[in-house]
């Protein structure tokens, strides 16, 4: 009643701002397991998983010499990073605080903090992951040579961008049909296990089945993804600009969506889920 509010500049409430983001990514991190140690070892244990699986199914099945000339490891860790990274960042922002959390109470917490941090967590935990897969790879078994770094972490950068513009529009239609939106988003990460296009070469299938596939902003990451990463290997069937504008496109949506469904949000919410 009697507090006297002092009157910030511009930058003060930015650092206020990115002091709130900070705390709020790590606990969005922190949230897998108290222990920031042990849930990066979890994250990186299944990606590990995941690469043995794709490269015991490849070497069983006989199509290792299927893949792009170059190392083979490379060619599958690069199509499980960015589906990882594009993943794990949908079921992030999917899964950050609502506007009807007992937290949006506090003053500083908005569903935009809320919602950057889940982002921003979830890109330092694949990073993070990547980062030290790669090193241990290229200690321990053989020199990782990547053509061209920057462009392939723009891709790691653009599977998660637009990770966030899926998880966003899946956000802001969950407080209005939570179940509905539940299975939308299992299936859209099951789907992808296929659709992504981490498990064959674009430039090898056929105008049929590229139909398939070439409607996935993730396929086209990963295909040009493995142009950057491979110096023999030149994407014919994807292109840059497609998952761009994709990722605009949705990042649009949902923000409206996300504006509308904060206009209306209640507490009764909680009731239908």
């Amino acid at each position: 009643m009697f507090q006297q509010v002092k009157q910030r500049s511009s930058f003060q409430s930015a650092l206020s701002i990115g002091e709130v983001i900070y705390h709020t990514t790590v606990r969005s991190a922190r949230s897998g397991h108290s222990n920031a140690v042990i849930s990066l070892v979890l994250n990186i244990v299944q990606s590990c998983m995941l690469a043995a699986v794709f490269y015991l199914m490849f070497s069983v099945l006989g199509l290792k010499g299927a893949a792009l000339r170059g190392d083979f490891l490379l060619y599958v860790l690069s199509g499980i990073f960015m589906f990882m990274t594009h993943i794990k960042t949908v079921g992030s922002v999917m899964g950050a605080t609502d506007p009807t959390s007992p937290m949006m109470q506090h003053a500083p917490m908005t569903t935009a903090v809320s919602l950057i941090s889940s982002a921003l967590s979830s890109l330092y935990m694949q990073t993070l992951s990547l980062a030290v897969i790669l090193f241990f790879y290229h200690v321990v078994i053989t020199p990782v040579i990547i053509d061209k770094p920057i462009g392939a972490l723009g891709m790691h950068l653009l599977a998660w961008s637009t990770g966030f513009a899926v998880g966003l529009v899946f956000f802001a239609l969950k407080p209005w049909f939570p179940r509905f939106v539940g299975v939308a988003s299992t299936l859209y990460r099951r789907v992808n296990m296929f659709a992504s296009g981490k498990m064959f070469v674009a430039n090898t299938l056929p105008s049929a089945m590229l139909a398939m596939f070439d409607w996935n902003p993730l396929f086209h990451i990963i295909d040009q993804c493995r142009g950057f990463v491979f110096n023999n290997y030149f994407p014919r069937n994807s292109s840059i600009e497609y998952p761009i504008y994709v990722g605009l496109g949705l990042f649009m949506i949902g923000l409206m969506l996300e504006f509308y469904t904060r206009q209306y949000a209640s507490s009764s919410w909680s009731a239908r889920r």
